[in-house]
């Protein structure tokens, strides 16, 4: 067959950024872990940031992922928490990239369309689904199960013409694919 491929996802923000590693081999998956990177709502955002950094940097060098998926930021009313969480997903996205990872990046309607069949719906939707595609998953905080669906919907899309075709082109690129996202 081939080599299990170890997936990282990303639900990023502020105060808690969530992450789960999934490895898919073929059409199977296998939850390996998942958890939630904290930040210090007292301190300064600069602070904050690192700690969010030092955290997912942690466990990227623990996990030892293949590929990383993020998921892309909605506008809200609120600019400043827009920002804020603009800032926090670029450490999202920063981290894996200079660990070498190609990082997908999926809209919140492919990832729940992914999971749960539609492009809308609820977190006890996706969560439940997540149990179901994976019954040994565990998660910490609902940031934590968004996160490993965010691995699930990369998992899905990894194999298609689009992904193939960008990471093919990724590696042509003058610094390879630590410069390189991909947004699918």
């Amino acid at each position: 067959m081939g080599e299990a491929i170890r997936i990282i996802g990303i639900d990023p923000g502020l105060r808690r950024t969530g992450w789960g590693i999934v490895e898919s081999l073929g059409n199977s998956l296998r939850f390996v872990a998942s958890g939630t990177v904290r930040s210090d709502d007292k301190a300064a955002l600069a602070t904050r940031l690192c700690q969010l950094h030092d955290g997912l940097a942690e466990i990227l060098h623990a996990a030892m992922p293949h590929e990383a998926a993020v998921e892309q930021t909605f506008v809200n009313k609120d600019a400043a928490a827009t920002l804020k969480l603009g800032q926090a997903r670029g450490i999202a996205m920063l981290v894996p990239a200079r660990a070498g990872l190609v990082v997908a990046e999926y809209a919140p309607n492919a990832v729940k369309k992914a999971v749960i069949g539609v492009g809308h719906g609820d977190k006890k939707q996706i969560h439940m689904m997540v149990k179901v595609l994976m019954p040994k998953a565990t998660f910490d905080t609902d940031d934590a199960a968004d996160a490993l669906a965010i691995a699930i919907c990369h998992a899905h899309h990894r194999q298609s013409v689009a992904y193939r075709m960008a990471l093919a082109y990724s590696d042509e690129r003058p610094f390879g694919r630590t410069k390189h996202v991909l947004a699918l």
